[in-house]
């Protein structure tokens, strides 16, 4: 789509380069009415179809260029937050690991201090 628009805007530049000229001249006459003459002017031998398809051409090689980096930049920015999901992922289990095995413990010193408690009460 990128390409498609940016060619457009090229074209559009070159055709608005190329158009007519167009001249208008009032003249008063003696006998004081005001005539209007129009000359419109066209300039053919102006455009030169092998320069237009060269910078057509040119403009293409450019749209592609900047479609290829955009492309590759995604691609990579994909890659990268991919292996920071993976990541995330991978510390996430570390650290709900730790919570069981630091809840393991707590409870683990809670069942000591009951048992102690009990062995206390029996004395």
């Amino acid at each position: 789509m990128k390409k498609h628009i940016l060619a457009i805007v090229m074209v559009s530049a070159v055709a608005a380069s190329c158009t007519k000229t167009t001249k208008t001249e009032k003249v008063e006459n003696p006998d004081g009415s005001v005539t209007t003459t129009t000359t419109t002017v066209s300039h053919p031998d102006i455009v030169d179809t092998s320069k237009i398809s060269k910078a057509k051409e040119d403009v293409k090689a450019k749209v592609d260029e900047a479609g290829d980096k955009i492309d590759n930049a995604a691609q990579k920015t994909k890659q990268d937050l991919n292996k920071a999901g993976k990541d995330i992922k991978a510390e996430a289990k570390e650290v709900g690991k730790d919570i069981k095995d630091a809840a393991a413990k707590g409870a683990e010193k809670v069942e000591e201090g009951a048992k102690k408690l009990k062995e206390d009460l029996k004395k």
